[in-house]
């Protein structure tokens, strides 16, 4: 075989070879494609309609209440806003008028309540400007961004990631949707937390350092927003403990209240 032919086969092989890595590839947009197993996607059921609004990132903004960073060791007048995620799967939904069973996690021996008004956007985009911001979000609801305290210390002290005290199974309770077409935006009104009765958490919106506006275009900034993302936006102070048998109730003002019991 000359050097010519052996060259020309060469270059056969590599052009089938080239070929079937391009067909695997474009094996992966087919219309014909299979997934391997179904995932049950997370949704909030929205008040006055039968959709359900479909949930993709959780977006949690840390020590957003002045008198809240004070108490977790920071100074509010100097830190800027900083985020951090739930994985989807984290929503526990609360419907209003009941008390649902919420589950004591494993690995931990104190577990923390904290209260949260949370936006659910419909729009996205990138450096959203603050004037514009609440045109994104599509309704607002009662969470609460339950915390293994003892683990996020430990991660603090470590200087290592907060997922294993924050992003962990029903770590966000949350109650239905409410549209903000109907029910206005929130840049003010109580917000409570009762645990067995007795408030534990006591505080109004306007007391938070960045504003839902503010937090939105903040963390458009940093990540492209998707319709479907929903941010928790921050707790009041006196966040504290619960263990099993406890019931905690959340408010906050036009919102109906959520109710759980630890178990």
């Amino acid at each position: 075989m000359t050097e010519i032919s052996r060259r020309g086969m060469l270059q056969a092989a590599g052009l089938l070879t080239v070929g079937a890595m391009t067909g695997c590839a474009s094996s992966r947009s087919s219309s014909n494609e299979q997934a391997l197993f179904s995932v049950t996607p997370t949704t909030i059921p929205i008040v006055g309609r039968t959709d359900r609004f479909p949930v993709r990132r959780i977006y949690c903004i840390g020590r957003n209440y002045a008198a809240h960073a004070r108490e977790m060791g920071s100074d509010p007048t100097r830190e800027p806003p900083f985020f951090f995620q739930k994985p989807s799967d984290a929503i526990q939904f609360v419907p209003p008028g009941q008390t649902v069973d919420h589950p004591y996690p494993t690995l931990t021996k104190n577990y923390h309540y904290e209260i949260e008004l949370v936006a659910a956007l419909h729009k996205g985009g990138k450096d959203i400007p603050v004037e514009t911001a609440l045109q994104h979000v599509f309704g607002y609801a009662v969470g609460l961004d339950m915390t293994r305290r003892d683990l996020q210390a430990a991660m603090k002290k470590e200087e290592k990631p907060w997922e294993i005290g924050k992003s962990f199974d029903k770590s966000a309770p949350i109650g239905p949707l409410h549209p903000a077409a109907s029910i206005g935006n929130f840049t003010e009104g109580k917000i409570w937390l009762k645990v067995n009765g007795q408030v534990k958490q006591s505080s109004d919106l306007k007391n938070m350092i960045w504003s839902v506006a503010e937090q939105i275009s903040n963390l458009s900034r940093a990540f492209e927003l998707m319709p479907g993302d929903i941010i928790y936006s921050g707790t009041p102070e006196n966040v504290g403990p619960v263990v099993r048998g406890d019931v905690m109730e959340g408010y906050i003002e036009r919102l109906p209240s959520i109710s759980l019991k630890v178990v």
